[in-house]
């Protein structure tokens, strides 16, 4: 099996106070919850973060990093951008072999995992929010599913 988390960016600053949307204090607290919690209670061994040429997504990816210290590191990757192609995306998953965090924004990630699970953009499976991780596993045979979601508001 092949694990992949999306997650979206912390909570970031609004433009007309930061022009580059830096992530904001509670965005940094949300983060480091939903990054403990992982540790904790998942477990699962994350071998690489990809995350968007945006600011919030760095933060937010270097944030998760801390924790869960992947194995590969923290890299940065073009077409996560909020209005990007999902189809991009969801080829390079089709082949990867190794478990990732893609640190992303909507309405990109809410696109690429109706694409990956039901093969349609339009039909929304997962309400995402600031920091929540979805978790899609893909069987031997290519085939996604949603395994689990954790999202800050839920967890202690």
């Amino acid at each position: 099996m092949v694990y992949v988390i999306l997650m979206q960016h912390a909570k970031a600053k609004r433009k007309e106070e930061d022009p580059q949307r830096n992530i904001t204090e509670e965005g940094r607290e949300e983060t480091e919850k939903i990054a403990k919690f992982f540790v904790d209670n998942i477990g699962l061994r994350i071998d690489k973060i990809i995350h968007s040429t945006k600011l919030r997504a760095k933060q937010t990816a270097e944030i998760l990093s801390k924790y869960i210290k992947p194995r590969d590191g923290v890299i940065e990757k073009e077409g996560l951008e909020p209005n990007a192609d999902p189809s991009i995306w969801a080829e390079k998953l089709s082949i990867i072999n190794e478990n990732i965090v893609i640190v992303g924004h909507l309405p990109h990630l809410s696109k690429l995992t109706s694409l990956l699970v039901a093969e349609d953009t339009e039909k929304e499976l997962v309400v995402f929010q600031y920091s929540n991780m979805v978790c899609l596993e893909r069987d031997d045979k290519g085939k996604w599913r949603i395994l689990w979601i954790i999202r800050p508001d839920i967890i202690k």
